[in-house]
């Protein structure tokens, strides 16, 4: 047998090996093992560890950047959604067009592991914020910083891209509310506050929540 062949075989076995070995301590719902030792739970393969030093071993049986995504479950809606149109513009989201929503399997085992990255789960079209923005008697255009297309139940938190879950935000107030998110993603993460807990207080009442939590009006 030549050279070639022979590294060939060998690189096979590492990377089997490291697939192995990367499974066996993965948090749920990981799909990729990073170069330098994080965890990706992209939903695609395309931009898996792109800020980690590429991809060390797929977790999910693929190989291209063109393989399966990640199984985030089912959108649970916190409640029906009734409306599509003629939505209410404030400081709040309309609950009957934008109740907030959730990833069934995000589940704090997995948005509390040291690899989780919003940016691997986010995945919200320049056409479904138009949509958001016309539900709201916009105009489907960008607007830069001065609105945003918000995730009621934040990334974070579990939320999910469904529609029933954006809402348009004006500055500052989605920089305002991304405070607690990361406070709130602290305590359950810690154990001092039920996932579920968090998600539907922040999606029913997220200002009441701010004040609890700071002390004073947002």
């Amino acid at each position: 047998m030549g050279l070639r062949p022979i590294l060939l075989v060998l690189a096979t076995v590492a990377a089997c090996i490291a697939v192995a070995g990367a499974s066996a301590s993965a948090p749920p719902g990981a799909t990729a093992q990073c170069r330098d030792g994080t965890y990706s739970f992209a939903v695609h393969h395309q931009g898996a560890c792109s800020h980690h030093g590429g991809v060390a071993a797929w977790l999910d049986g693929g190989s291209s950047a063109s393989g399966t995504s990640v199984d985030l479950g089912r959108t649970v809606v916190l409640r029906a959604r009734t409306r599509t149109a003629g939505c209410a513009l404030g400081a709040d989201p309309d609950r009957r067009c934008s109740p907030g929503a959730y990833y069934s399997r995000l589940t704090t085992p997995v948005i509390c592991a040291a690899g989780f990255r919003t940016s691997a789960i986010r995945n919200v079209s320049d056409g479904m914020r138009h949509t958001v923005e016309i539900e709201y008697g916009l105009a489907p255009r960008a607007y830069g910083r001065t609105l945003e297309i918000d995730h009621i139940v934040p990334l974070e938190l579990g939320g999910s891209n469904d529609i029933a879950n954006l809402y348009p935000e004006r500055a500052p107030g989605y920089h305002t509310k991304d405070q607690l998110e990361n406070v709130l993603r602290a305590r359950v993460c810690s154990g001092a506050m039920q996932l579920r807990v968090a998600q539907a207080g922040i999606a029913s009442n997220w200002r009441g929540l701010y004040r609890e939590v700071f002390g004073a009006s947002p």
